[in-house]
């Protein structure tokens, strides 16, 4: 059984930095696309950054470039999003999703519950 959860999230001032964790269960993170999503409040589904299956090509949001790191641990079957210069329009639910493909494709075949991130004075 396919599951992600993910953990870390938290209040943060202005400028600071927090790392997120998706611990997957059930497949291989190394074998399929990985993504962060998030969703600000009374606002619709923003995605955030992808790590590709394999050599671990990464991509990200313009939103979010220069500041957020995504990475993989395969050996803990772990996915990571490593924010830094966190901005008040970085508050959200942050969740973690596989894709379908080794390659982004923005079809998830499972989601996380979501981590709250708040960043604020």
């Amino acid at each position: 059984q396919v599951q992600l959860v993910e953990s870390g999230g938290g209040l943060v001032q202005p400028g600071g930095s927090l790392r997120l964790s998706c611990a997957a269960s059930g497949f291989t993170i190394s074998t399929y696309s990985m993504t962060w999503v998030r969703q600000a409040p009374g606002k619709g589904l923003e995605w955030v950054s992808d790590i590709n299956s394999g050599a671990g090509s990464t991509y990200f949001a313009d939103s979010v470039k220069g500041r957020f790191t995504i990475s993989r641990d395969n050996a803990k079957n772990l996915v990571y999003l490593q924010m830094n210069s966190l901005k008040p329009e970085d508050t959200g639910v942050y969740y973690c999703a596989k894709d379908l493909s080794p390659v982004p494709t923005g079809i998830f075949g499972s989601w996380g519950q979501g981590t709250q991130v708040t960043v604020s004075s």
